[in-house]
């Protein structure tokens, strides 16, 4: 049988029944009571999560933001039996070299609205059209308009395979990946798996592959800057004390679905505390991030029933065989405040040829701080154009 390799038009066209269910779930909301210790150091608080699901309910327009994502144009097509949606922003540049952009958890492309502009059409936004990008923006398979996948092994690394196949089959033969979080893994596994195409991966929020593994000796310790052992710390405080929602997601994805699929301020709860711990601010995250964007990105989620199919990929990266092999494409890593990656782990299994250390943003880099991201990533690919 012929694979089928079309590429479709799709739109976002939410149906306004599901908009209504929406705002009566959130109505009819049962709350739980607030435990008693300081304010989210046991979850997110009560009263924060009441005031913005008072405003996602009676303030949030939905259909604003939905036009926002349909003025980019958007597709879906097949790719190993997945159908897999993505944004496709070419540059008014003739000469734009084609990036892709992957989000991670719990994010999505709306991660990268900010940055579209500036990217795509740097001439229209004061910069050099000489750094213009073409921009695919996928939707992990799972993930938002990316529907779930109907058979097992979507990991990162068959997302990067698929993803290679996404770039040549829109016509691309020369690219460079980016990506954040979850997309920090496929990214650099694109470098890998299409090294004769890939000129070049940059990544933030970048953890297995450029962080150590288990415990460090004290010897090596002693030899750590301060930015570095403040890294250091970071990470061993997410493992003693951040991680339960890896844990879970990795293990029991699917009793962990029943309630975020079925509770919208349930699934809301999920998303924020992580926008919370994981950006650079005070811990309220919309003193860094725009309230409208982080509800845009939780409403995807909702809309579409993906927290578990999402929360899955976890499992099937943990339960995935082998470690990522060292890699020759040129690697650039943006360390942004909240990251904990650290150049000498980072080297040993990739090329490191631009290290880019900044003292704000966090884990949501193209949100919290879209002019050092865009700076960023310009400046690691002038070189590989």
């Amino acid at each position: 049988m012929t694979a089928n390799t079309e590429i479709r038009p799709f739109r976002i066209d939410i149906p306004r029944a599901e908009l209504d269910d929406l705002a009566e779930r959130l109505a009819r909301t049962r709350w739980a009571p607030q435990l008693p210790g300081d304010r989210w150091r046991r979850g997110v608080p009560v009263d924060y999560l009441r005031d913005l699901t008072d405003y996602w309910r009676s303030g949030y327009d939905w259909r604003e933001h939905e036009a926002e994502l349909n003025a980019h144009p958007q597709f879906t097509t097949e790719i190993d039996g997945q159908t897999v949606h993505f944004l496709h922003v070419r540059s008014p540049e003739p000469d734009a070299l084609p990036l892709i952009l992957t989000h991670g958890w719990p994010g999505s492309i709306v991660e990268f609205l900010d940055v579209i502009g500036p990217l795509s059409d740097p001439r229209s936004h004061g910069a050099d059209p000489a750094t213009a990008f073409d921009l695919v923006i996928p939707s992990l398979p799972g993930f938002g308009f990316s529907p779930a996948p109907t058979g097992a092994g979507w990991n990162t690394r068959r997302v990067a395979v698929a993803f290679a196949e996404l770039m040549a089959r829109l016509g691309y033969r020369r690219y460079g990946a980016q990506g954040g979080d979850l997309g920090a893994f496929v990214s650099p596994d694109l470098g890998r798996v299409d090294a004769d195409h890939v000129v070049g991966v940059h990544v933030n929020a970048a953890t297995v592959g450029f962080i150590p593994f288990g415990d460090v000796p004290e010897d090596d310790l002693a030899t750590f800057t301060d930015a570095e052992r403040q890294r250091y710390e970071r990470m061993r405080r997410f493992l003693s004390d951040g991680n339960a929602y890896f844990q879970m997601q990795a293990t029991r994805p699917q009793t962990l679905a029943y309630g975020l699929t079925d509770s919208p301020v349930g699934q809301l709860a999920w998303i924020m505390e992580k926008f919370a711990e994981w950006s650079h601010g005070d811990g309220v995250p919309e003193d860094v991030i725009d309230r409208n964007r982080l509800l845009t990105n939780a409403t995807v989620y909702w809309l579409t029933g993906t927290a578990g199919p999402a929360a899955n990929m976890y499992y099937e990266n943990m339960h995935a065989d082998g470690w990522p092999t060292p890699s020759a494409t040129p690697t650039g890593v943006a360390v942004f405040a909240e990251d904990v990656s650290i150049r000498r782990y980072g080297e040993r299994l990739n090329t490191i040829t631009r290290w880019t250390e900044f003292d704000r943003g966090g884990h949501f880099a193209a949100l919290e701080a879209p002019d050092l991201f865009v700076d960023d990533v310009r400046a690691f690919f002038a070189t590989l154009r």
